[in-house]
């Protein structure tokens, strides 16, 4: 059984759905807090639906924000309630984008994701254990959560980008290298860009970066 996920949306400049770009939110935010990102992406992506989800649990850290999964270090939860939580939140996000894709009337290609922290972890859990690729997945200042299960777990393998800032104090620049080696090892398209000088969050040269990755990549 899936859990519901209440979206906020955007709809495509153009007026015509082509294209889908779904923005997984970090842990203690909501949809909300990305789903601006398509004010300066949309222009460029005029074809494109922006959705962005928000997570199905309240955070325990943050009430009047969201999680897709306890995180123990933060909330004091176990490891046992993590793990059960990111698989939980794996099957609802991968059961939201089939409706989305459904809904709409496109195919996996059709759509790409975008993640930051949290969100970037829950869709490096969901997107390579689906039967088909997505267009491309951005994976903002997240780490691969499970490396050591990827390789026998993998169903389909959609092309990543990493993108992390050297100066984050929250999930180390380091996990970005080692999401990147797993990845690689196990047969993915995947490109890095560093935002110097940036902590945990998106710059102006890492939202470029991810514009012309998903312009290439999702049907114009």
């Amino acid at each position: 059984m899936t859990r519901k996920l209440e979206a906020g949306r955007k709809g495509p400049h153009s007026g015509k759905v082509t294209s889908i770009v779904v923005f997984l939110h970090g842990y203690g935010a909501d949809g909300a807090d990305l789903l601006g990102l398509a004010d300066p992406l949309g222009p460029h992506l005029p074809d494109t639906l922006f959705v962005a989800p928000d997570a199905p649990e309240p955070c325990k850290s943050s009430p009047m924000g969201r999680q897709w999964f306890p995180i123990p270090w933060l909330d004091n939860s176990t490891e046992e309630a993590a793990a059960q939580g990111l698989s939980m939140a794996a099957r609802d996000v991968d059961a939201f984008l089939d409706d989305l894709l459904e809904e709409h009337g496109l195919a996996p290609s059709d759509l790409a994701v975008i993640g930051f922290s949290q969100g970037t972890m829950t869709a490096l859990e969901v997107l390579p254990r689906r039967s088909a690729p997505v267009a491309g997945l951005v994976a903002f200042s997240g780490r691969l959560l499970r490396p050591e299960a990827l390789a026998k777990e993998v169903r389909s393998k959609p092309p990543v980008l990493l993108v992390h800032g050297d100066q984050d104090p929250v999930v180390p620049f380091e996990d970005m290298s080692k999401a990147g080696n797993a990845l690689v090892a196990a047969g993915f398209e995947t490109y890095g860009h560093v935002m110097e000088g940036t902590g945990h969050g998106i710059a102006p040269d890492g939202l470029q970066v991810a514009l012309s990755f998903l312009r290439e990549r999702l049907p114009r």
